[in-house]
């Protein structure tokens, strides 16, 4: 084992930041996959035919009607996107953070650390999403066929056995548009790592700073600082952009293309449930987001910061 660590690759920022951020969201998708299942069904249920009510009725209907399995489905892709998301996120968020800096140090420009950590957050959410939108809209498929929802020219009811048939069956009969549906509001979402991530840099540097001078740097922070600093920025960054979430299902679940239909549901979602429709399932995505981004950002800081350290004493 200690041969792993003398290996000259995890002297790499850019290695670290790929398999703790990988690590992290694969811990984090399996704690909270069952309140994924239920925010999802909110989602995309209409106010005239309620079939889940709040989240412990919601989870309760699942696991009575579809067993434990039921709580779990969309797991599969979720680990397959989520896997490579992380990973490449980090990682390009990380070197854009120091390649932003560094330029700005060198320019003698002045830029603040607040745009530079919204720069970065944004930059390195629109190279995931390219790359893991066919898994998502996979993941909210497999979370949803069994609600009866008519889909597009789908007959009701459960239509794949699991990723990868969702995937070809997709491809095959919907094309590159199907496997993009919801590029669209998931693009618009990028907002919402633009918010959540300069939110938790600054709350974060709040908090060294109240340590005292001998934990001025992130690194000596605990784990329930770390805890504390990423719940909150989520919390505030996901209530603001809820909406784009709902409509990216809607699209999923309709396969109505990356860009096509996106004005459209909006209007649907409006006329059917009202405005409040766009906030459909808040308080579970909550329930959820909010231990997911506590969970993935602290385990992905400790996680570094144990590699760093392990590679530091070999």
């Amino acid at each position: 084992m200690d041969r792993i660590w003398k290996k000259r690759h995890w002297d790499d920022p850019e290695v670290v930041s790929a398999v703790s951020g990988g690590l992290a969201g694969a811990l984090t998708a399996t704690f909270i996959c069952p309140l994924d299942v239920l925010k999802t069904r909110l989602q995309v249920q209409r106010t005239a035919s309620v079939q889940y009510v709040g989240i412990t009725g919601g989870l309760s209907k699942i696991l009575h009607e579809e067993g434990f399995r039921g709580l779990y489905r969309g797991l599969s892709p979720t680990l397959f996107a989520l896997l490579p998301n992380w990973a490449v996120y980090f990682t390009v968020y990380e070197r854009l953070k120091v390649t932003f800096t560094e330029r700005a140090a060198e320019s003698g420009r002045n830029i603040p650390a607040p745009t530079i950590h919204m720069a970065s957050a944004s930059a390195a959410g629109v190279a995931t999403l390219v790359f893991t939108n066919p898994l998502w809209v996979v993941k909210t498929r497999l979370q949803t066929q069994h609600m009866g929802l008519h889909m597009g020219r789908r007959p009701n009811g459960a239509m794949y056995k699991g990723t990868f048939d969702a995937l070809y069956r997709i491809a095959r009969e919907e094309g590159l548009a199907g496997l993009y549906s919801g590029l669209a509001p998931s693009l618009m979402g990028v907002c919402h790592v633009a918010i959540q991530f300069p939110l938790y840099e600054y709350t974060k540097k709040w908090m060294a700073q109240r340590n005292g001078p001998d934990g001025r740097k992130s690194d000596n922070l605990s784990a329930t600082q770390l805890v504390c600093a990423s719940a909150f920025s989520k919390m505030v960054a996901s209530t603001a952009t809820y909406p784009h979430e709902v409509v990216r299902s809607h699209m999923h679940v309709q396969g109505s293309g990356p860009f096509n239909g996106l004005a459209s549901t909006c209007k649907e979602i409006v006329r059917h449930d009202g405005f409040r429709g766009l906030y459909r399932g808040c308080a579970a995505n909550l329930f959820q987001q909010v231990p997911s981004a506590a969970l993935t950002i602290t385990s992905f800081e400790l996680i570094a910061r144990y590699i760093r350290e392990r590679a530091e004493q070999r």
